[in-house]
């Protein structure tokens, strides 16, 4: 309906329209196109995803990096616990698919990031709770580029994950709960020890560039 209809619909001013209109535009649920009308968008996950994502990516510094590495281990050891009891055999293939494209991987920090996170996407949804994998992707959209910094300065890196998300699977796949539990756990203190690094190296670099200045 036009501006006009809708405020005869609701007995409401114009205006009152118009900013209804501007805040519902500013949350994705319609868009708004000059001289065509008002539209109303399919409401997806992304919805409400990107949101929290551009949130955390704006305010991203070292303290919030450590905290999101440490969300990561609050929450990902209970995924992977959930995930051994209720895993199908389609989630198997879909992890042992993404830790052989891993090792294999030569095209770049890019993609081998991508597989890392697709690991850990589909341990999610092998939980079958629908609303778990929402949550992890918020965290893990933000993890791309510190993810590309580990891989690119750590040796050893990338072989580090290969072995962690092989022992996690193995777990997953043997319906033990505990032993995910407790190696997700032992994976997520490792990339805790790697991105304090990275962070310690872009300090330092920082630093080192005040100083020429």
């Amino acid at each position: 309906p036009s501006e006009n209809e809708l405020c005869a619909q609701f007995n409401v001013s114009r205006t009152s329209v118009r900013e209804a209109l501007q805040i519902l535009s500013a949350h994705g649920l319609i868009t708004v196109e000059k001289g065509k009308g008002m539209f109303v968008n399919r409401i997806t996950s992304e919805s409400v995803i990107n949101p929290f994502e551009k949130y955390l990516k704006l305010r991203l510094d070292r303290h919030n990096v450590t905290d999101i590495v440490r969300a990561r281990q609050m929450i990902e050891p209970l995924i992977a616990k959930q995930a051994a009891l209720n895993r199908t055999d389609k989630d198997l293939e879909n992890m042992e698919n993404d830790i052989a494209e891993m090792k294999k991987c030569t095209k770049g920090f890019k993609e081998l990031v991508d597989l890392d996170i697709l690991f850990h996407q589909h341990l999610a949804s092998a939980t079958k709770n629908q609303v778990v994998p929402l949550l992890l992707k918020v965290i893990q959209g933000v993890l791309p580029e510190l993810k590309s910094q580990v891989y690119a300065n750590i040796e050893g890196a990338k072989e580090a994950a290969i072995i962690w998300h092989s022992k996690i699977l193995d777990a997953v796949k043997r319906k033990k709960p505990d032993d995910a539990f407790k190696s997700m756990v032992e994976h997520l203190l490792k990339a805790e020890e790697h991105a304090q690094i990275v962070i310690e190296l872009k300090n330092d670099l920082n630093n080192h560039a005040e100083e020429k200045k």
